[in-house]
C-alpha cells in the first residue's frame, strides 16, 4: 500500500512539475510519446552503426507521423496515403488545411516543406523548415532537407552547416555522403 501511495504521489508531482527545456512535449504527442522521443533521440545520437541508427530514426518518424490526437492522426494518414504516385506534392491543399487547423504540429510543416521541395519551390520549403524546427528543433529530416536545398542551390557553406547540425542528432544520415569532407560517421562502441 505504501509503495502504491508513493507511486501515485510521484506521478502527481511529475504531472505538476514544469517541463525542462529539453523535454518539451511536442504538439500532438502524448506524455508517453514525448518521453519515448527523448529516449530515442538519446539512443540515436549515440548509435554505433547505420543500421541501428536507421531503426531508431524509423521509430522517431512513427511517433512524428502518428500523433496521439486521433483526428490529427487520421488526417496525417489521409495525406500520406492518398497522394498516389504524386506523393506529398499533390497534397498541398490538404497539408495547408492541416496546418491551418493544427499550426503547432511540427510534422504538418515538414510535410509541406517536403511537398514544396519536390515541386522545386525551395524558398517555400525553407520557410516551412524554419517553422518545423521552431516546433521540433531536433527534426533531423527538416535539417537534412535544408542541407539538400542549399546543396542544390550551390550554397556549399550553408549546406555544410545544415548537415552538421543534422548529424549532431542523427550521425548516420545518408545525406552525409554528399559531403566527403565530413568523413565517415564516428566510430562508437
Amino acid at each position: 500500500m505504501k509503495a502504491l501511495l508513493r507511486l501515485v504521489l510521484t506521478a502527481m508531482l511529475l504531472a505538476a512539475a514544469p517541463t525542462a527545456p529539453g523535454l518539451a512535449q511536442p504538439f500532438g504527442q502524448s506524455a508517453e510519446q514525448a518521453t519515448r522521443l527523448e529516449i530515442l533521440f538519446s539512443r540515436l545520437s549515440a548509435a554505433t552503426d547505420a543500421e541501428a541508427a536507421r531503426a531508431i530514426a524509423d521509430e522517431i518518424w512513427q511517433i512524428w507521423i502518428h500523433p496521439d490526437d486521433p483526428e490529427l492522426d487520421a488526417r496525417v494518414t489521409e495525406i500520406m496515403t492518398s497522394g498516389g504516385f504524386a506523393g506529398p506534392a499533390s497534397q498541398i491543399p490538404l497539408i495547408d488545411a492541416l496546418i491551418a487547423d493544427y499550426p503547432d504540429y511540427a510534422e504538418g510543416w515538414n510535410m509541406r516543406a517536403t511537398a514544396h521541395f519536390l515541386n522545386g519551390a525551395y524558398d517555400k520549403s525553407l520557410a516551412d523548415i524554419v517553422e518545423t524546427l521552431a516546433r521540433e528543433p531536433r527534426h533531423f529530416g527538416a535539417m537534412a532537407g535544408r542541407a539538400l536545398i542549399y546543396y542544390t542551390q550551390g550554397k556549399r557553406d550553408e549546406a555544410l552547416e545544415a548537415i552538421r547540425a543534422a548529424l549532431d542528432i542523427h550521425p548516420f544520415l545518408p545525406e552525409r555522403m554528399l559531403f566527403p569532407e565530413l568523413g565517415d560517421p564516428p566510430i562508437r562502441s
